[in-house]
């Protein structure tokens, strides 16, 4: 029976970038039979080139693994810095060439702004393509693209995506699903504004049903939603900050108990 192949992701920093460097890396993985997937140039989080390369390989022996390891740390010029099963931010920092934005107290809080919604459709796209229960968080100001970049995730994972509550084209509070809504294969958008302090006790009675449910939520506004309900911060599972500019400031000044005109058309 053949071993199934497993991803694995690989990144090295060049000192100095000598002619045939990318070639001697390439001809170790071929004399251990390990085939690269996708290389790509990475970028550090200012945008400035530091000489990293990533690889996606593949290879059915994790030995392999650790011999490419020890080899790697005696070739000149470079140096090993990742050697592991990939992450989600691994599969993108290949893909897209740079490094997503992170908090770096809370690791769950990732940050971008407007003109990355490409690559923040593929980071939400992988996470929703994730088996059970996956509770995510976006922040944002009005019309900076927050429901728009979910729906378009959804798309791009094969999901259907479910309004419970939003502001997108007119409010939206549901009461009630029907029964072919209910499975893993939808992704449920709450509005936090909308559902804690514009709706009906039968809408919050749906909210808390999805919020049990073994499947993703994505809920816009969570500062909202944690401060008008008993959920708390490390219930999320990712924080997403969403800005127009790296500068601009996420507030709720205009949002009021009971009412606001935040996130209104």
């Amino acid at each position: 029976m053949e071993t199934e192949k497993q991803d694995w992701y690989l990144e090295y920093e060049i000192h100095k970038n000598r002619p045939g460097l990318l070639g001697d890396v390439a001809s170790i993985l071929g004399m251990l039979s390990i085939n690269i997937v996708t290389i790509n140039g990475v970028e550090s989080l200012n945008g400035t080139i530091n000489r990293r390369r990533g690889m996606l390989v593949q290879t059915d022996d994790a030995k392999k693994i650790e011999l490419l390891g020890s080899i790697l740390e005696k070739v000149e010029n470079i140096t090993l810095r990742k050697l592991r099963q990939p992450t989600i931010l691994d599969f993108l920092a290949v893909r897209h060439g740079r490094y997503i934005e992170r908090d770096a107290e809370d690791k769950r809080t990732f940050r971008f702004v407007r003109e990355e919604i490409g690559v923040l459709v593929d980071f939400m796209a992988e996470i929703f393509k994730r088996e059970g229960h996956q509770l995510v968080g976006i922040r944002g100001m009005p019309r900076v693209g927050k429901t728009e970049s979910t729906v378009a995730a959804c798309v791009s994972a094969n999901k259907r995506w479910t309004f419970i509550s939003s502001t997108l084209l007119r409010q939206t509070v549901r009461n009630q699903l029907t029964n072919d809504e209910m499975s893993g294969n939808h992704v449920y958008l709450i509005d936090g504004i909308v559902s804690t302090m514009r709706s009906t006790e039968k809408h919050v009675m749906l909210m808390r049903e999805i919020m049990r449910m073994p499947y993703t939520k994505v809920i816009e506004h969570p500062d909202i939603f944690i401060r008008e309900t008993e959920y708390e911060l490390n219930h999320f599972d990712y924080i997403i900050e969403l800005r127009n500019d790296p500068n601009e400031e996420i507030t709720y000044e205009n949002v009021e108990t009971g009412f606001s005109g935040f996130d209104m058309p």
